[in-house]
Protein backbone atom coordinates (compact mmCIF):
# COMPACT_ATOMS: atom_id res chain seq x y z
CA UNK A 1 0.00 0.00 0.00
CA UNK A 2 2.75 2.43 1.01
CA UNK A 3 4.75 1.85 -2.17
CA UNK A 4 1.62 2.34 -4.28
CA UNK A 5 1.03 5.67 -2.58
CA UNK A 6 4.65 6.66 -3.06
CA UNK A 7 4.43 5.76 -6.74
CA UNK A 8 1.28 7.82 -7.11
CA UNK A 9 2.94 10.77 -5.39
CA UNK A 10 5.84 10.43 -7.77
CA UNK A 11 3.54 10.34 -10.81
CA UNK A 12 1.62 13.31 -9.43
CA UNK A 13 4.89 15.08 -8.74
CA UNK A 14 6.00 14.69 -12.31
CA UNK A 15 2.69 15.81 -13.79
CA UNK A 16 1.24 18.37 -11.43
CA UNK A 17 4.00 19.77 -9.25
CA UNK A 18 6.63 20.04 -11.94
CA UNK A 19 3.95 21.45 -14.23
CA UNK A 20 3.80 24.63 -12.19
CA UNK A 21 0.17 24.44 -11.14
CA UNK A 22 0.86 25.88 -7.69
CA UNK A 23 -0.91 29.20 -7.23
CA UNK A 24 1.55 31.43 -5.33
CA UNK A 25 -1.21 33.90 -4.44
CA UNK A 26 -3.19 31.10 -2.79
CA UNK A 27 -0.15 29.88 -0.82
CA UNK A 28 0.60 33.44 0.33
CA UNK A 29 -3.04 33.92 1.38
CA UNK A 30 -2.60 31.13 3.96
CA UNK A 31 -0.13 33.20 6.00
CA UNK A 32 -1.20 34.23 9.51
CA UNK A 33 0.45 37.02 11.55
CA UNK A 34 2.76 35.74 14.27
CA UNK A 35 2.40 32.08 13.27
CA UNK A 36 3.86 29.53 10.90
CA UNK A 37 1.14 27.76 8.97
CA UNK A 38 1.28 24.28 7.43
CA UNK A 39 -1.38 23.05 5.02
CA UNK A 40 -1.43 19.56 3.51
CA UNK A 41 -3.68 18.86 0.53
CA UNK A 42 -4.56 15.25 -0.27
CA UNK A 43 -5.15 14.12 -3.85
CA UNK A 44 -7.04 11.22 -5.38
CA UNK A 45 -5.52 9.20 -8.28
CA UNK A 46 -7.12 11.59 -10.79
CA UNK A 47 -5.21 14.52 -9.29
CA UNK A 48 -8.22 16.12 -7.59
CA UNK A 49 -7.96 17.63 -4.09
CA UNK A 50 -10.20 15.52 -1.84
CA UNK A 51 -9.11 16.59 1.63
CA UNK A 52 -7.04 19.24 3.39
CA UNK A 53 -5.48 19.59 6.84
CA UNK A 54 -4.20 22.81 8.35
CA UNK A 55 -1.87 23.48 11.27
CA UNK A 56 -0.57 26.68 12.87
CA UNK A 57 2.27 27.14 15.33
CA UNK A 58 3.53 30.23 17.13
CA UNK A 59 7.04 28.71 17.28
CA UNK A 60 7.21 27.06 13.87
CA UNK A 61 7.81 23.44 12.91
CA UNK A 62 10.87 21.22 13.36
CA UNK A 63 13.23 19.48 10.97
CA UNK A 64 13.66 16.21 12.87
CA UNK A 65 15.78 14.51 10.20
CA UNK A 66 17.32 15.52 6.86
CA UNK A 67 13.99 14.72 5.13
CA UNK A 68 11.33 14.92 7.88
CA UNK A 69 9.37 17.86 9.25
CA UNK A 70 7.52 17.37 12.52
CA UNK A 71 4.16 19.14 12.46
CA UNK A 72 2.99 17.78 15.82
CA UNK A 73 3.44 14.62 17.88
CA UNK A 74 1.15 12.68 15.57
CA UNK A 75 2.24 13.95 12.15
CA UNK A 76 5.54 14.07 10.30
CA UNK A 77 5.93 15.15 6.71
CA UNK A 78 8.51 13.17 4.74
CA UNK A 79 10.09 14.79 1.67
CA UNK A 80 9.63 11.96 -0.78
CA UNK A 81 12.33 10.64 -3.11
CA UNK A 82 15.37 12.36 -1.58
CA UNK A 83 18.36 11.14 0.43
CA UNK A 84 21.58 12.38 2.00
CA UNK A 85 25.02 11.40 0.86
CA UNK A 86 26.79 8.72 2.93
CA UNK A 87 29.10 9.45 5.84
CA UNK A 88 31.16 12.64 6.12
CA UNK A 89 31.41 15.63 3.81
CA UNK A 90 33.25 18.93 3.65
CA UNK A 91 32.66 22.05 1.59
CA UNK A 92 35.28 24.73 2.24
CA UNK A 93 33.43 27.42 0.28
CA UNK A 94 30.42 26.98 2.53
CA UNK A 95 32.47 26.48 5.70
CA UNK A 96 31.01 23.08 6.52
CA UNK A 97 32.68 19.86 7.66
CA UNK A 98 30.67 17.08 9.28
CA UNK A 99 28.17 14.39 8.42
CA UNK A 100 26.02 14.48 5.30
CA UNK A 101 22.97 14.05 7.55
CA UNK A 102 23.89 17.06 9.71
CA UNK A 103 24.40 19.29 6.68
CA UNK A 104 21.07 18.29 5.13
CA UNK A 105 19.16 18.67 8.37
CA UNK A 106 20.71 22.09 8.95
CA UNK A 107 19.63 23.24 5.47
CA UNK A 108 16.11 21.83 5.91
CA UNK A 109 15.87 23.53 9.31
CA UNK A 110 16.61 26.90 7.69
CA UNK A 111 13.93 26.38 5.03
CA UNK A 112 11.36 25.27 7.60
CA UNK A 113 12.13 28.01 10.13
CA UNK A 114 12.16 30.81 7.55
CA UNK A 115 8.88 29.80 5.91
CA UNK A 116 5.72 31.78 6.70
CA UNK A 117 3.69 28.96 5.13
CA UNK A 118 4.50 25.32 4.34
CA UNK A 119 2.11 24.14 1.64
CA UNK A 120 2.37 20.41 0.98
CA UNK A 121 0.73 17.88 -1.29
CA UNK A 122 0.26 14.17 -0.67
CA UNK A 123 -1.68 11.24 -2.02
CA UNK A 124 -4.95 10.49 -0.21
CA UNK A 125 -3.68 7.21 1.27
CA UNK A 126 -1.10 9.22 3.24
CA UNK A 127 -3.76 11.12 5.19
CA UNK A 128 -3.76 8.94 8.33
CA UNK A 129 -0.08 7.93 8.21
CA UNK A 130 2.14 9.20 11.03
CA UNK A 131 4.89 9.80 8.42
CA UNK A 132 3.38 11.13 5.22
CA UNK A 133 5.16 11.20 1.85
CA UNK A 134 4.80 14.75 0.54
CA UNK A 135 6.19 17.45 -1.66
CA UNK A 136 6.26 20.90 -0.02
CA UNK A 137 6.42 24.54 -1.00
CA UNK A 138 7.47 27.33 1.32
CA UNK A 139 6.36 30.94 1.32
CA UNK A 140 9.27 33.23 2.20
CA UNK A 141 8.79 36.93 2.82
CA UNK A 142 11.24 39.63 3.86
CA UNK A 143 9.93 43.17 3.36
CA UNK A 144 11.68 44.93 0.52
CA UNK A 145 13.85 41.99 -0.53
CA UNK A 146 12.04 38.67 -0.90
CA UNK A 147 8.49 37.58 -1.61
CA UNK A 148 8.52 34.09 -3.12
CA UNK A 149 6.99 30.61 -3.06
CA UNK A 150 9.62 27.90 -3.64
CA UNK A 151 9.56 24.12 -3.80
CA UNK A 152 11.42 22.97 -0.67
CA UNK A 153 12.88 19.82 -2.23
CA UNK A 154 14.04 21.66 -5.34
CA UNK A 155 15.88 24.20 -3.20
CA UNK A 156 17.52 21.52 -1.01
CA UNK A 157 18.66 19.51 -4.03
CA UNK A 158 19.99 22.55 -5.91
CA UNK A 159 22.14 23.64 -2.91
CA UNK A 160 23.55 20.11 -2.60
CA UNK A 161 21.94 19.34 0.77
CA UNK A 162 20.12 16.29 -0.59
CA UNK A 163 20.37 14.16 -3.70
CA UNK A 164 17.76 12.22 -5.65
CA UNK A 165 17.06 8.69 -4.46
CA UNK A 166 16.78 5.92 -7.04
CA UNK A 167 14.39 3.03 -7.49
CA UNK A 168 15.76 -0.55 -7.53
CA UNK A 169 15.95 -0.35 -11.35
CA UNK A 170 18.14 2.77 -11.16
CA UNK A 171 15.45 5.24 -12.28
CA UNK A 172 15.10 8.46 -10.28
CA UNK A 173 12.26 8.53 -7.76
CA UNK A 174 11.84 12.27 -8.46
CA UNK A 175 12.69 12.86 -12.13
CA UNK A 176 10.99 16.27 -11.80
CA UNK A 177 14.03 17.40 -9.77
CA UNK A 178 16.75 16.21 -12.17
CA UNK A 179 17.55 19.78 -13.25
CA UNK A 180 17.88 20.89 -9.62
CA UNK A 181 20.41 18.11 -8.97
CA UNK A 182 22.37 19.17 -12.04
CA UNK A 183 22.71 22.63 -10.44
CA UNK A 184 23.80 21.14 -7.11
CA UNK A 185 26.40 18.96 -8.82
CA UNK A 186 28.12 22.17 -9.92
CA UNK A 187 29.97 22.10 -6.58
CA UNK A 188 27.33 23.12 -4.04
CA UNK A 189 26.94 21.43 -0.65
CA UNK A 190 27.81 17.74 -0.74
CA UNK A 191 29.01 18.00 -4.35
CA UNK A 192 31.92 20.21 -3.24
CA UNK A 193 33.50 17.07 -1.73
CA UNK A 194 35.25 14.70 -4.16
CA UNK A 195 34.46 11.77 -1.85
CA UNK A 196 30.74 12.36 -2.37
CA UNK A 197 31.09 12.67 -6.14
CA UNK A 198 32.62 9.20 -6.08
CA UNK A 199 29.70 7.59 -4.26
Amino acid sequence: MKSTAALAVCVLAGQTWAGGTIDPAYVKSLAAPGKTVAVVEYYDPAGKVVDRQGFASPVGFLAVSPVDIEINQKTRLHLYGLETCSGEMANRKEGFAGTCADFARQELEVMVKEAKVLFCRAFLTEREAPRQDVTCFGYYYYPGSLDTVDNVEEQLVSVGALRLAKKPDGALMRPDLAEAEKIGRGGFGMWGDPRVRGQ
